[in-house]
């Protein structure tokens, strides 16, 4: 597989200082203070010229966030697809290259209709999931083999692991955080990212440019997981998610359709598991529904 050829200008820092004013109401005393936060920066994609999209994200690993994004919404089926993406000053924000121009081996054409033909999987950020959007995208991607199974106990260990590799959440708090994580635990890829989409789509267009997907099986991201991430998951053939926080109902019903694992609440020692209880292994032998609390909000 060839990979494509990625050439860029200068890109913008992650992180950013703002001047604030620490109040503390039990004290009655205010202070000031120099406070770093997350970078949100449009990103604006070109395919053979023509104007696909705008994406606000946080700079940092574009060329994967690019790949994950052409990806995860049937642009392209591989990195070989994509010839090189040159990034670009954007002509009326020229002090950072936040253009990407994709050359893709597929004339625009080709593209027009292959996200013509996928219109009808609208994620839930837009209003307009259902049922039949699961069944439109089982259409196209059948329901994943059985296996691998994990441990539990490395499955719950995985939201520790990640945390130790999101330097700029710990510096800010503003990020959402998504891994690529092997069965021993180990996180082959993280990335970090405003939005957790785009979180998602850094790690999936590393996994794509290195390919390595059949090494790291399990998808962790630190926030809820939603449909869109259960479907991005299922377009990569990962066939276990896991998330920190809670998972949407469309997003359960997905996995389920499509013969994946899908387990929330993934903290301090237990999980729920929603879908796809046999690819969890314990000491104890079968895996109940549920593992550790019923629920734990944040």
């Amino acid at each position: 597989m060839s990979a494509p050829i990625i050439a860029r200008e200068a890109t913008g820092e992650p992180t950013a200082t703002a001047d604030v004013t620490r109040i503390d109401p039990i004290a009655g005393a205010t202070r000031p203070l120099r406070d770093l936060l997350a970078v949100e920066e449009p990103l604006e994609i070109h395919l053979n010229g023509w104007r696909w999209l705008a994406t606000m994200r946080t700079p940092g690993h574009d060329a994967d966030l690019v790949l994950g994004m052409l990806a995860s919404e049937g642009v392209i089926a591989s990195a070989a697809e994509v010839e090189q993406i040159v990034f670009r000053r954007h002509p009326e924000e020229p002090e950072f290259a936040n253009l990407a121009a994709v050359h893709l081996a597929p004339a625009v054409e080709d593209l027009r209709a292959r996200l013509a033909r996928n219109q009808t999987l609208a994620t839930a950020s837009c209003g307009l999931c259902g049922a039949s959007s699961v069944a439109a995208l089982l259409r196209r991607r059948p329901p994943l083999a059985s296996g691998p199974t994990v441990d539990a106990a490395v499955l719950a260990a995985l939201p520790a692991r990640l945390a130790e590799r999101q330097d700029v959440f710990r510096a800010t708090g503003g990020l959402h955080g998504a891994a690529l994580c092997g069965l021993d635990g180990a996180c082959a890829a993280v990335r970090e990212d405003v939005g957790r989409h785009n979180a998602v789509d850094k790690v999936l267009g590393w996994c794509l440019r290195a390919a390595r997907a059949p090494a790291a099986p399990i998808l962790l991201v630190s926030g809820r997981a939603s449909f869109e991430i259960v479907q991005k998951a299922l377009v990569a053939g990962i066939p276990i998610v896991a998330a920190v926080s809670a998972p949407s109902s469309l997003a359960v019903r997905l996995a389920e359709d499509a013969g994946m694992t899908l387990a929330g609440f993934v903290r301090e020692g237990g999980f729920n598991v929603y879908a796809g209880a046999e690819r969890i292994t314990t000491r104890a032998g079968a895996l109940a529904r549920r593992v550790g609390p019923a629920r734990e909000h944040a």
